[in-house]
């Protein structure tokens, strides 16, 4: 009798300092092919164990690996998506949707009705992400794209 093993589904769970390193190594995947195309990306990996310290992180795993991040930062008055990563090998499996829908729930669950971000000029598929999920350009300045959603409470 052939054993058949199944892939474990991804899920979604609270980062703990114990992911750090592994985080550092898919959000530096993930943005990989940004790097090539913009001089002035942050150093966007740097301090995964602060951020998961200090922040709201959560990571997606499959089969033991971290396949995707998100981090939420709490402001005055609104929920900060302070950065969303996806391993390229699972773009397009809608980990990023899947993730901005946690981060809206979660906003909504701490009552903000407010969400907002920042991305790079230089990446307008993202910009393009966000506007079909319904967050609106606020402004730019210099290489700063400035994007808001209100979420409304349930």
């Amino acid at each position: 009798m052939a054993t058949i093993l199944a892939t474990q589904n991804p899920i979604i769970r609270p980062a703990q300092a114990a992911d750090a390193n592994a985080l550092a190594t898919c959000i530096d995947a993930a943005y990989g092919k940004y790097a090539e195309r913009i001089s002035d990306l942050p150093a966007v990996s740097d301090g995964c164990a602060q951020d998961i310290a200090d922040n709201q992180f959560w990571v997606v795993v499959q089969s033991n690996e971290i396949i995707a991040g998100l981090v939420l930062v709490a402001g005055d008055g609104f929920m900060k998506l302070a950065n969303l990563a996806v391993h390229p090998d699972h773009v397009g499996e809608g980990l990023g949707r899947k993730l901005i829908e946690l981060s809206e729930r979660e906003a909504k669950r701490q009552r903000f009705s407010e969400m907002r971000l920042n991305t790079h000029v230089d990446m307008p598929e993202n910009v393009r992400l966000y506007q079909h999920l319904g967050w609106a350009e606020v402004s730019r300045s210099g290489n700063t794209v400035s994007m808001r959603k209100h979420v409304a409470s349930d």
